[in-house]
């Protein structure tokens, strides 16, 4: 997963080199698009953690993806215009180290032992994230020609997906554990609070791991501060947004799939242990579901690496409605049936997750004059709420039925999606 926004697609024949450093800044640009992938992914064993500490309903749960994605909705337009101001590659060290920054705050909310203060540190990572991520998406899509900017963009989200399959693959396995025995509600407040300070232990460890390691990335980049003189960020005209995605039906579909599609993988993954758990399925332990949500995203891994060369071939539009048709019918299979059919169906929308994002943003952008191109991109990063929403809405469905007929969420909004992509399927012309 990632969020554009201070560039997009540009007019053919026209692109950004970087003073002869094209190689170098995409491999610093992939290298980042890993670290983040595991950061942001590594928030779905954060939902099982602690619902079991903290004895949370669904929705409650839930609020794990609500407070950290609610933050591109609230930065995204101002890291943009911080991105004009400083650079790509300062951009990136300021957004390093205010993740590094706020992971360093889950000590102090281990010791308080309270939910909404890990919330908060989430919230503050989320920020850092967004920062980073809207620089990523404009910068791989203007360091080539823009007529193969679709794969370009699909193959530089390989590497986020390849972070997300390796780090969660570790850190989901040591956070989530075996399950504690204890009963938390048969403690007192005193013992239930030492407990909660107790399972808190591991996470704290891993978010230290995490600060020391981007404070470490961050040096590197500050060595290479200079390599993007010649590549300026777009200047962010907050004016005319609003207009732009009023009068544009293809852009404005767009913004509404991101916001879908970012919604409906954040659900999968953050539920896929407690709906692997379920007597009807698998009857899991955290620790053994931590193998399935691990490959969840190892499916979105290999997906990209096909789909990079399978847009070279077919049309966008009619990939994106097959890939969108293909998850419903996993959903659909999840859904009506049980055991490790239930489960590796469920699983395996992750693999057809994989060229959603980086096809619809391309999709929606094509065309497009730099000018409209970046604030059409503010607008899709913007749309990355969804992460926060569709988890929460997932959440109280399933709280008022059951985890299985909540599955109805990402049914919808893959086949929205689907509609999209026969929606954008013809080349616009340049506007």
């Amino acid at each position: 997963m990632a969020a554009p926004i201070a560039g997009g697609a540009n007019p053919p024949g026209k692109y950004q080199s970087a003073g002869g450093k094209t190689t170098l800044v995409l491999c610093l640009v992939f290298a980042v698009f890993f670290l983040l992938a595991g950061v942001t992914n590594i928030n779905d064993a954060l939902v099982a953690k602690f619902k079991g500490m903290f004895q949370l309903s669904n929705t409650e749960a839930n609020l794990v993806q609500f407070a950290f994605f609610t933050s591109y909705a609230l930065f995204s337009i101002p890291a943009g215009i911080l991105l004009r101001k400083i650079g790509f590659i300062r951009g990136f060290i300021v957004g390093f180290l205010i993740i590094a920054a706020a992971a360093l705050l889950f000590i102090p909310a281990a010791s308080s032992g309270v939910y909404i203060n890990f919330l908060g540190a989430l919230f503050m990572i989320g920020g850092g994230i967004t920062l980073l991520q809207v620089a990523m998406n404009p910068l791989v899509t203007t360091l080539g020609p823009p007529e193969t900017s679709h794969s370009r963009l699909t193959f530089a989200q390989m590497f986020n997906s390849l972070g997300a399959y390796l780090i969660v693959t570790f850190g989901a396995v040591y956070i989530l554990g075996e399950k504690s025995t204890v009963d938390p509600t048969r403690l007192s407040p005193t013992e239930l609070n030492a407990f909660r300070v107790s399972e808190a232990e591991v996470i704290t460890h891993v978010y230290i791991g995490v600060a020391v390691f981007l404070i470490a990335i961050a040096a590197i980049f500050w060595m290479f501060r200079k390599s993007l003189d010649n590549a300026e960020a777009e200047e962010v005209q907050v004016e005319g947004i609003w207009a732009l995605l009023m009068n544009d039906a293809r852009l404005r579909f767009g913004v509404l799939c991101i916001f879908l599609y970012v919604g409906a993988e954040v659900t999968i993954g953050s539920n896929i242990v407690a709906y692997l758990g379920q007597a009807r399925v698998l009857s899991l332990s955290h620790a053994d579901a931590a193998w399935y949500l691990s490959s969840y995203w190892g499916g979105a891994l290999i997906g990209r690496f096909v789909g990079a060369f399978i847009l070279r071939i077919f049309n966008p539009g009619y990939v994106l409605m097959g890939f969108a048709g293909l998850a419903i019918t996993m959903i659909a299979v999840s859904a009506f049936s049980g055991g490790n059919i239930s489960a590796l169906t469920l699983t395996a929308v992750g693999l057809f997750n994989s060229i959603m994002f980086p096809t619809i943003f391309s999709l929606a952008t094509e065309g497009m004059k730099s000018t409209k191109a970046a604030q059409a991109s503010g607008l899709l990063a913007t749309a990355i709420v969804g992460g926060a929403i569709m988890p929460v809405l997932y959440g109280l469905v399933a709280d008022g039925t059951n985890l299985t007929a909540a599955l109805i969420v990402p049914v919808i909004c893959y086949a929205i999606i689907a509609g999209y992509g026969i929606y954008a399927r013809g080349r616009r012309p340049v506007a």
